[in-house]
């Protein structure tokens, strides 16, 4: 059964997906249940795949028995397998926590929200285990699309919002397939490992220069990396609620995976690293993406776009530790992904709670939140802690590695960058913990009055509340377990 993980992983949230459309038209009490065995089951498949891959090594699949070049083949190693339980974790957390949201929302269309969900987190499964170039662009569309469906299921703002990140997204997928085009017209083959087998030979070709260049395009296009990254905060501030902690905690980190994923297997570091001036111009233009993401997330009035900020600040994190290509550096990268992942699912998960209840997320609607809502606001607290990197969260050894991975490959620039978006984020978070604690207490906002304020706790419900705290506890699960993560995983991503 074991050597059918691979397909399973990826078949199985497709099938339910389906199900649950069709379902969602006939009793949509079913729809939630089936969700859940959509999530659950891969999750305990990506567990399954990680822990074969500790003891024996990679793993290899070949759909419906085809072998590369004729047929697709799955490949799932330490980085990958590790990225997948992410992505499943994240989602079934975002599922418990969004059931409430759901049915205050949109709960006429819970069939096709569940559906589009599982379709998403299917197409991200698929973009992480394929070993296809060309699969990989297709699932890239399958996420695409599914994404922004949910992004036009929010509020009156979504729509044009879903419409502009449409637009950038098929930029963004265009360019990556033409990347993908010269890759096969060079070489006749899509499968990755047979690219890194031949590439080689063609490395001082301008048409593998420009398919790389292509390929990077298009990925940081998709991962919102700055300055392209206008389309990310309409997106991310007009979604549902429903869908934030899903979209936003792994679109950007997935292509991240991504673009590490392609340079390292398919060009493989001695074409990638080789040009100083390259890595030098990407490690400055994560530098510029982590100062001006910080600096604009300062001057945001709520906290969902304050929120959609740091991530561009954080993609620049990524992105320059990776580029820093050193040890260090790649490890801070990649251990960043998880740590990312957690960290704004943890924050998203605690603003959806607060926009459940006070209806708004603005800033001057927040006073007096730790009397009302205690438990959200220390799952806040927490989230914000370890973005700002204070030990023993995650966010903090992540950080540690970037910093050592900075100071080793001499880029002083981009340790300079980290401690000053570090800073910037302390500005950030305490200015929301004196709001919400000192601040005298009052309503938020609906959409033709004031709501006064409660007296006493008025906290969400307990599936958003016990979800909130969860991930809050898994940000400091993750820094007390920093050293087995990268002793036991990591490492073997070089």
């Amino acid at each position: 059964m074991n050597q059918q993980f691979p397909a399973l992983i990826i078949i199985v949230p497709l099938i339910v997906a389906l199900v649950i459309t069709i379902v969602g038209w006939l009793n949509k009490k079913w729809c939630f249940p089936l969700a859940l065995a959509g999530l659950t089951i891969p999750l305990f498949v990506a567990v399954g795949l990680l822990l074969e891959v500790l003891e024996k090594g990679v793993i290899t699949y070949h759909l419906g028995g085809w072998r590369p070049p004729m047929g697709i083949e799955y490949r799932i190693d330490h980085l990958n397998g590790l990225v997948l339980l992410v992505i499943f974790s994240v989602a079934l957390l975002n599922l418990i926590a969004s059931r409430e949201k759901i049915l205050a929302e949109f709960p006429e269309k819970a069939g096709a929200f569940y559906g589009l969900s599982l379709l998403f987190v299917a197409g991200l499964a698929g973009i992480t285990i394929t070993g296809d170039a060309f699969n990989l662009y297709v699932l890239l569309e399958i996420t695409a699309l599914s994404g922004y469906a949910l992004i036009g299921m929010g509020n009156k703002h979504a729509p044009l919002a879903g419409l502009h990140y449409l637009i950038m997204g098929t930029i963004g997928a265009s360019f990556y397939l033409l990347g993908v085009g010269f890759l096969y017209l060079m070489t006749g083959t899509l499968n990755m490992v047979e690219l890194s087998q031949m590439l080689p030979a063609f490395y001082s070709s301008r048409v593998v220069v420009f398919a790389f260049f292509f390929c990077l395009i298009g990925l940081f296009i998709k991962m919102a990396m700055f300055p392209v990254h206008g389309w990310l905060p309409n997106a991310y501030s007009y979604m549902p609620t429903a869908a934030s902690g899903l979209i936003a905690a792994l679109t950007t980190k997935v292509m991240i995976y991504v673009m590490i994923r392609i340079s390292l297997l398919v060009f493989t570091p001695s074409f990638v690293f080789v040009n100083t001036l390259l890595t030098s111009a990407m490690v400055w233009l994560a530098v510029i993406a982590i100062v001006a993401g910080s600096i604009l997330a300062l001057a945001q009035k709520s906290l969902t776009r304050m929120l959609t900020f740091i991530i561009v600040a954080e993609v620049g994190y990524m992105v320059g530790g990776f580029w820093l290509g050193n040890r260090d550096g790649i490890t801070g990268s990649v251990l960043h992904i998880v740590n990312d992942a957690a960290m704004t699912l943890c924050l998203f998960l605690a603003v959806g709670s607060i926009r459940f209840r006070l209806k708004s997320d603005r800033f001057s609607d927040l006073n007096g939140l730790f009397r009302t809502m205690p438990f959200t606001m220390i799952a806040f607290v927490v989230g914000g802690l370890s973005i700002i990197g204070v030990p023993p969260t995650c966010g903090f050894f992540s950080k540690w590695y970037l910093i050592k991975g900075g100071l080793a490959a001499g880029s002083y620039e981009f340790v300079a960058a980290l401690l000053f978006s570090s800073l910037i984020n302390v500005i950030l978070f305490f200015r929301i913990i004196e709001i919400s604690f000192f601040n005298p207490q009052s309503g938020g906002k609906n959409d033709d009055h004031t709501i006064p304020a409660a007296s006493g706790i008025n906290e969400a419900p307990l599936g958003m509340v016990a979800t909130s705290l969860i991930s809050a506890t898994s940000l400091i699960v993750l820094g007390l377990y920093t050293n087995v993560l990268v002793g036991r995983v990591i490492q073997f991503v070089l």
